[in-house]
């Protein structure tokens, strides 16, 4: 890392008790604040195209397959820049590594809005991709070192729901602009918006408590999960670190093979979804955007419920929890697919219901992630895992368009329907109890 990338030295430590107390209390406000805010704005300008695509098709004349490619390649760089990025900002400054991350983005919205080549618009949204990549993994660093393992499922979960502000604001933001102005102006304006944003959170966010001479939140808080994982892999280099708890980690590769699965039903959903309802039943592309806002109201609801409940209920084990939503995207799914009667209300609901199970799952899989790796690979584990999802992401892009092309949205939902089945049995080693490894040997914090 070079210059003000570079994540900083440690600083002095600070020795009255008191002021210990206030300065965590203080920075871990706004350091979430800052984050929370700032990844909404990372959806802003992620999603700003779905939300144009039917008025974009209508204008320029492109058909599903083309939307498709771009959908597929956008998540093949995201998923690539996600793991790359985690694996940099372990070692970064999160401040300005994800600030200046979503100054790029705005800037390429901005550029897109203008553009009107398929070809253009390609390129723009995988330099889109890359820099979208710069968003997770700073948070996933600062949440591991400012919040401890009893406490860490509900803030994690809290910070979440970002995706879901984000999620539910820009498709009637987007609308408007739509409607009123024009498919550019629905680019355009939410990448100006991300550009300040990103500013905000270069001035804002800061590096981990002992760059300010805090102890690390394990000894601050006295956690016994926290402090096992902060002293696992004391003393190995951050190549044996990425190896051992990362790259050959049996428990990261399981959560990632359902993170695919996962991430085929909510980009499949969250994609397409106002496409089912503007042609499938004939809705304005106000209200289909509507119906796809409560999605992520739902996911805002469910994330809460999720890391409250893996905290509260099953004493910080996250897989008790990932199966009961597992069973409920499943459930949810098929409800949207096959209930007999139709209506704006009852499709509204099952969108709703899917969000929530949904958010589930891809919010404790991601921490889960943290959690098993090293206390210094938060960001490279989620990013590994964030990889495979985004290759999940990926096949709900062109491949899905072509199994829509041969079995119209009868193929569509069966495609996710198993998905959707299957996630439940990839989780079921997580039933088992997870809790530090007590043996040197052990790989990760989880046990069996």
């Amino acid at each position: 890392m070079i210059g003000f990338f570079k994540s900083e030295p440690h600083a002095p430590a600070v020795t009255d008790p008191d002021q210990v107390d206030d300065l965590y209390h203080h920075w871990r406000f706004h350091i979430m604040f800052t984050m929370y805010i700032g990844y909404a704005l990372f959806y802003f300008t992620r999603k700003s195209f779905n939300y144009v695509m039917p008025a974009l098709i209508a204008d320029l004349g492109l058909d599903k397959s083309d939307i498709g490619i771009m959908g597929t390649l956008f998540y093949i760089t995201y998923g690539c820049s996600k793991f790359l990025s985690g694996i940099i900002s372990d070692r970064s400054n999160p401040r300005y590594f994800m600030g200046i991350g979503l100054i790029a983005t705005g800037v390429v919205n901005i550029l897109f809005g203008f553009s009107s080549s398929m070809m253009m618009f390609t390129a723009l949204w995988m330099l889109n991709a890359w820099f979208q990549g710069w968003g997770w993994p700073p948070c996933s660093k600062l949440l591991t070192t400012w919040y401890s393992r009893s406490e860490r499922g509900f803030r994690w979960a809290f910070w979440n729901t970002a995706h879901n502000v984000g999620g539910a604001l820009i498709p009637l933001l987007v609308g408007f602009l739509t409607l009123h102005y024009s498919w550019r102006y629905g680019l355009i304006i939410p990448g100006i918006i991300a550009v300040v944003v990103g500013l905000f959170l270069c001035w804002r966010l800061r590096d981990k408590p002992i760059t300010l001479g805090l102890p690390t939140v394990g000894h601050w808080r006295q956690d016994v999960l926290e402090l096992a994982h902060e002293n696992e892999g004391v003393g190995l280099s951050h190549t044996e670190i990425l190896k051992k708890y990362v790259l050959t980690n049996k428990y990261i590769w399981l959560l990632a093979f359902s993170y695919v699965l996962v991430y085929i039903v909510r980009t499949a959903i969250n994609d397409w979804g106002n496409l089912y309802l503007t042609e499938q039943h004939g809705y304005s592309l106000i209200t289909a955007n509507t119906a796809l806002s409560l999605f992520e109201v739902g996911g805002f609801i469910g994330s809460l419920v999720a890391g409250w409940g893996s905290d509260k209920l099953f004493g910080g084990n996250r897989g008790p929890m990932n199966l009961i939503f597992a069973i409920g995207i499943f459930l949810a799914v098929a409800a949207l697919w096959l209930m007999p009667m139709t209506g704006f209300v009852l499709q509204a609901g099952c969108f709703f219901a899917i969000g929530f199970f949904v958010f589930g799952p891809q919010m404790l899989i991601g921490m889960a992630a943290a959690e098993c790796s090293h206390k210094d690979s938060a960001g490279a584990a989620t990013g590994f895992v964030g990889l495979f999802a985004y290759m999940g992401a990926a096949l709900a892009g062109y491949p899905l368009a072509l199994v829509m092309e041969q079995y119209h949205w009868t193929g569509f939902f069966t495609v996710i329907s198993c998905a959707a089945a299957v996630v439940g049995l990839l989780l079921l080693p997580f039933l088992k109890a997870q809790a530090p490894a007590v043996e040197a040997n052990d790989v990760g914090v989880f046990v069996e």
